[in-house]
């Protein structure tokens, strides 16, 4: 394990902060205006969540955390970078939405928070930035209130074992260490003039599902999906707001619903 890899991915997500505000891939100025940042695959998993205590892990500059505060849910967002969490409360301020925002690395966030909650919700590049799954949900079932419901809406771990076009198996499916890359540009901006390395981990389904039961939640639904709302592989076919490879014939996203027992 490397002692600095936490440092090292906040200084990525800090760079990345500044390029995604002005992004069209985020495109602050729709939400500014109303525009819910949700995707149609965690609306239909959250449904109603007025009145709804909800801790949203790893929520970058807010957009999804502030859509929640739309619909009428009390919402706390956590994230690593302090970047990030000081654009976050900028835009609840500036739309006069009330909603609370925690830097730090979600694994401590015991550290700085002791209350639980309805709802846990994380969502799209989210479990790869922690090494391990049971201490990721150790977190989740320590914050989680008693029949309260995990949300967690990923990007598939089979995908990440392809190389960037998606053509050759470079990594290994199951987490055998640390992936260590150098990553120019961004997801939400490729030809970004930023440069980065980073730490992540892939994780097989029977680690993230296996973990939440050894912490004490039970698996209420699992979808897996071979679509993605979001145009970040290459070559992808768009199909309304939904983006597939041009094959087709990969798992690009998946869901969990599991309920603290």
């Amino acid at each position: 394990m490397p002692d600095n890899y936490l440092q090292v991915n906040r200084e990525l997500w800090n760079t990345r902060t500044l390029t995604h505000i002005h992004s069209e891939f985020y495109d602050v100025a729709s939400f500014k205006a109303g525009r819910n940042s949700l995707n149609d695959i965690e609306l239909a998993l959250l449904g109603d969540v007025a009145g709804k205590k909800i801790l949203h892990l790893q929520c970058h500059f807010g957009q999804d955390t502030l859509s929640l505060a739309r619909m009428g849910a009390i919402v706390t967002g956590v994230d690593l970078s302090e970047v990030a969490i000081e654009k976050a409360r900028e835009l609840a301020t500036e739309l006069n939405l009330d909603a609370r925002f925690i830097c730090c690395n979600v694994l401590e966030l015991d550290k700085y928070l002791d209350e639980q909650f309805d709802i846990i919700f994380c969502s799209y590049g989210v479990i790869g930035w922690h090494p391990d799954m049971n201490a990721f949900a150790t977190i989740v079932s320590k914050f989680l209130k008693p029949g309260g419901t995990y949300y967690l809406i990923e990007f598939h771990p089979f995908i990440w074992m392809y190389d960037n076009n998606q053509e050759n198996i470079l990594y290994s499916y199951f987490n055998d260490g640390p992936i260590v890359e150098l990553e120019e540009g961004t997801y939400a901006d490729k030809d970004a003039p930023i440069k980065n390395n980073s730490y992540t981990w892939n994780h097989p389904l029977s680690d993230v599902i296996g973990s939440l039961l050894k912490n004490g939640l039970e698996l209420t639904d699992f979808q897996e999906y071979n679509y993605s709302p979001y145009n970040i592989f290459k070559d992808m076919a768009q199909d309304g707001n939904r983006y597939r490879l041009k094959a087709g014939k990969l798992p690009l996203v998946y869901a969990i619903e599991a309920i603290k027992k």
